[in-house]
C-alpha cells in the first residue's frame, strides 16, 4: 500500500541555502542558476518528499520527523535535502546542500 501524498513546503532557510550556493545567472563554467535548479531539480525533490518521505532515511536515529534525501541531479552531481514532517503532516524542506566537487570518472581532470 502506498503512503498518502504529502504537501511539501520549502522554508525560507531552504531558499537561503539555495541563494548562497547558486547565483541568479549561470556561472562562467556552466554552473546552473537558481532558476535552472528550481526548474530541473526541485520539482523531482518535491515529488520524492511528497510520495516517499516515509521511505527516506532518518536524519537522526529515532527522530522519524527528520528525513534526508541524497540524490544525483541533472545539473548538480550530488544534492542533499533535509525535510521535517510538520505537525500538519506536511513536509518542510529545511536544508539544501549542493556538491559540485564530486569526482566523476571521465571528467576532465580525473
Amino acid at each position: 500500500m502506498s503512503q498518502p501524498r504529502r504537501i511539501v513546503r520549502a522554508t525560507s532557510g531552504f531558499f537561503d541555502d539555495l541563494d548562497r550556493q547558486l547565483g541568479a545567472d549561470r556561472g562562467i563554467l556552466g554552473e546552473p542558476s537558481r532558476t535552472d535548479f528550481q526548474t530541473l531539480e526541485l520539482l523531482e525533490i518535491i515529488e520524492v518528499f511528497a510520495t516517499q518521505s516515509e521511505l527516506l532515511p532518518e536524519l537522526i536515529h529515532g527522530r522519524t520527523d527528520y528525513r534526508v534525501l541524497i540524490t544525483i541531479g541533472t545539473l548538480v552531481p550530488v544534492i542533499t535535502v533535509i525535510g521535517q514532517i510538520a505537525p500538519d503532516d506536511a513536509v518542510e524542506l529545511i536544508s539544501l546542500h549542493l556538491d559540485f566537487d564530486v569526482g566523476w570518472p571521465g571528467r576532465p581532470g580525473d
